[in-house]
């Protein structure tokens, strides 16, 4: 009896022992897999300290199950790997390879089995949408008139599914949004960037999670022999200036004070300017504003929207950069209104605009106020058009006290001075979608 005992726990205690040892597979799909095309790539990220001795996917639709693909290795139930890196199974789905799919609803399901004794199973499954056919889009029949620094709306339909859309301008996009008032069909927001070439045509679109698009064309008015000529202005500069920028700017630096300022100038600029643009995942998808913007009162323009800027030291140019906004000024530490209603996504210093603030207008519409002396508000707080948000001032890359005010348009920096004018706003906006509120 003793020696059949021993007998038993000498098989037993093993086998408890690598079951207890073994582990599980991990699968993860990515978040952006909602749909599947005539060849859509699948990557499937894995982890198991064991490996992986085998896996495969599938699709289901109307209760039959497709096989799309499988792997496998040697199986080491006994003297398995350790410490195996995660990684990634890559392979293609849709009607390419299954033609017996059709557009509509379906189940991906990939399955793993971890490289051990145990040889535990698992499985990971996502809802997707079969979709071999592209959209299609109807835009307005409306005239847009454009220029550079330019925003401008339309409104279209998009029919069959897509999980995008909106407007291209170049290599820049502007998202959708569902018509107010629960209205059928669609709208955008778009800008015509102040530097992008004049030929370029907004093109509005369409996609799918298979890779199809549809594209629909504006009706547009763009003058060439219209475009905004930028002012070049020469900025002199002299040591007090530089020194203020770079004591307040760059405060543990060392080094060559000119080339300080240089770095400051063009550098920080652009990290600046993206912190701002990346304040546009901070919109509300509604309209917050009902009035024309309001340019701040008995305000003297200094600067121009887009001026080219020659920063020029001791007669030599040492740097250009593009200023685009307007700098006003009254006198100084005066009341900083909000330029209409809308909610404060930014309240902080910002490097070359100094203490600044950002507010959300809806729809991917924001302003942008900078160089105060005083900040009176918190990220977060409603304001109202022509509530007092803080003092101008001359933080950051300012030399008088004076504010910067800009607007952007999904981080796209847009000329303002048609968002101060009520008729431009009634043929733009209120003509177009419901604005509630607007009067004119």
């Amino acid at each position: 009896m003793k020696i059949l005992i021993a007998l038993i726990i000498i098989l037993i205690v093993p086998i408890v022992l690598l079951t207890a040892l073994s582990d599980t597979p991990v699968l993860t799909l990515p978040d952006s897999l909602t749909g599947i095309g005539q060849a859509t790539p699948v990557t499937v990220h894995v982890s198991d300290p064991h490996g992986i001795r085998k896996a495969a996917a599938f699709i289901e639709q109307n209760g039959n199950r497709y096989n799309l693909w499988e792997t496998g290795q040697p199986s080491h139930r006994l003297f398995w790997h350790r410490k195996v890196a995660d990684g990634t199974f890559t392979f293609t789905a849709g009607a390419k390879n299954t033609p017996q799919l059709q557009d509509g609803k379906a189940k991906l399901i990939v399955e793993a089995t971890s490289n051990d004794f145990r040889g535990k199973t698992v499985s990971a499954e996502r809802e997707v949408m079969v979709v071999t056919r592209p959209p299609s889009v109807s835009v307005d029949s409306d005239q847009h008139y454009l220029y550079l620094g330019m925003a401008d709306l339309v409104t279209f339909t998009v029919s069959g599914y897509a999980t995008e859309s909106g407007v291209r301008v170049g290599d820049q996009k502007f998202r959708s949004w569902p018509m107010p008032d629960n209205k059928p069909g669609q709208f955008s927001l778009f800008a015509f960037a102040w530097n992008m070439p004049p030929e370029t045509e907004p093109v509005v679109y369409a996609t799918n999670p298979g890779g199809n698009e549809a594209r629909g064309h504006m009706v547009i008015q763009f003058p060439k022999n219209e475009q905004p000529r930028y002012r070049v202005r020469e900025l002199q500069l002299d040591d007090k200036f530089i020194e203020k920028v770079v004591n307040e700017l760059d405060p543990s630096g060392s080094g060559d004070m000119v080339a300080r300022f240089v770095k400051i100038n063009s550098e920080m600029r652009k990290e600046n300017n993206k912190a701002l643009s990346d304040l546009r995942q901070k919109t509300e998808p509604r309209f917050l504003w009902s009035q024309p913007f309001l340019q701040q009162p008995n305000s003297k323009v200094e600067a121009n929207f887009a001026d080219v800027r020659n920063y020029i030291y001791k007669g030599q140019k040492i740097d250009q950069q593009v200023h685009l906004g307007y700098d006003l000024s009254i006198t100084q530490h005066v009341p900083v209104l909000a330029s209409n209603d809308g909610k404060v996504v930014y309240a902080a210093p910002l490097g070359i605009y100094g203490n600044c603030i950002v507010v959300d207008h809806g729809y991917g519409l924001q302003s942008i106020y900078g160089h105060l002396s005083e900040i009176g508000v918190h990220e977060g707080d409603m304001v109202k058009r022509g509530q007092v948000m803080g003092k101008s001032g001359m933080t950051g890359m300012a030399g008088g006290d004076h504010i910067h005010f800009s607007m952007q348009l999904e981080g796209v920096q847009i000329d303002p001075k048609e968002w101060w004018d009520a008729h431009w706003i009634k043929d733009h906006v209120a003509k177009r979608v419901s604005l509630p509120g607007f009067t004119y």
